[in-house]
């Protein structure tokens, strides 16, 4: 048996022994054990809760409680003037030694990120040191996966903010019946946990909720400006939104692309011919980032590697294409007719 579970049965034992010795209720030795029993489980079970939750929420919330406890006090003390015998100043002491713990307990629970060490450090610092800035994570950036990259090699500053309701969404994909959703959802998961484990990365689970709107990508801007950060994405829609509505959007796949090599016209590069190409004699050839790469006098080069000379690059909304051409000594005359100018196969 762990000694948590064996610290656990102690307590319960020594709580339903002290109920019995002391008999808080008018009863028998079983009922006042049964009450003990009960009271020890209870506080057991706040105990487990208590484990789950962050150390710096649980001071903030007993810093709260007190406060509340205090004000409560000293509001009733104000009213010495009062008749004390009043059942409606009674009811009035009473709500207020109530409510303001209870708020003092849940707003100091909610603010307790505030008593973390960075925090306490950052109020004796500059105003422009202090401010931090957002990077929110939506669901198909997680998924695709690169973000983790990206952030392995320091490019992204700031801290990365993971809302709730994309977890929740996350996880939704993660239990759907279908198989290939299944694992899309569980890739997601398993990033997000690789990006926490990764030093010097500031990651932020944000439980902030927007009610009122039912789209995820709606909350993602709403919750972006609420932040004054950006949102990271690669997804196409919610890119323009987000510009619409004014909130700066990091794309990955702009990023990628931007990364990929430049060649110019004139140019020579080596590239493997993988397959026909749709016109006349062309072979395709795809680098390492995925770019096409189409060559021409190249069909018969299918399966090697060859030099070629680059003749035109064409940027379009899918990526980069690159035109090529296989210059071979060996080659004969390409027939041409002579009407319209064009290559026929002879």
């Amino acid at each position: 048996m762990k000694w948590g579970a064996l610290a656990r049965v102690a307590f319960v034992g020594v709580v339903a022994y002290c109920a019995v010795a002391l008999r808080p209720i008018d009863a028998g030795i079983v009922p006042n054990a049964a009450f003990g029993i009960v009271i020890a489980g209870f506080v057991i079970f706040l105990e487990d809760r208590l484990r789950q939750t962050p150390l710096a929420n649980v001071v903030g919330a007993i810093i709260g409680g007190a406060v509340g406890l205090l004000l409560a006090r000293l509001i009733g003390d104000a009213h010495f003037w009062a008749n004390d015998d009043s059942l409606g100043v009674i009811f009035l002491h009473t709500l207020i030694l109530l409510a303001l713990p209870y708020l003092g307990l849940v707003l100091g629970a909610k603010s307790g990120e505030w008593l973390e060490p960075e925090h306490l450090v950052g109020l004796f610092r500059p105003r422009a040191q202090t401010q931090r800035r957002y990077r929110i994570l939506d669901t198909s950036v997680i998924i695709d996966g690169r973000i983790a990259d990206i952030c392995e090699t320091g490019f992204v500053d700031g801290t990365l903010v993971v809302p709730q309701f994309v977890l929740k969404e996350l996880q939704q994909i993660a239990d759907s019946a279908d198989s290939l959703r299944r694992n899309r959802g569980r890739r997601g998961l398993d990033i997000l946990q690789r990006i926490q484990k990764m030093a010097g990365l500031d990651v932020v689970i944000s439980d902030a909720d927007f009610p009122d709107l039912k789209e995820v990508d709606l909350k993602l801007i709403e919750l972006a400006r609420s932040l004054q950060g950006k949102i990271v994405t690669n997804d196409f829609n919610l890119n323009k939104v987000a510009q619409l509505r004014g909130v700066d959007v990091l794309n990955i796949n702009e990023l990628a692309n931007s990364l990929k090599p430049v060649v110019l016209p004139g140019e020579t590069m080596k590239v493997f011919i993988l397959k026909e190409g749709k016109e006349y004699n062309q072979g395709v050839a795809y680098l390492d980032d995925g770019t096409m790469v189409v060559v021409d006098n190249a069909r018969s080069m299918i399966g090697k590697t060859i030099d070629v000379v680059v003749t035109s690059v064409l940027q379009t909304t899918a990526g980069k294409m690159i035109f090529g051409r296989f210059i071979d000594a060996n080659a004969q005359p390409t027939p041409i007719d002579r009407e319209g100018g064009r290559r026929v196969r002879s």
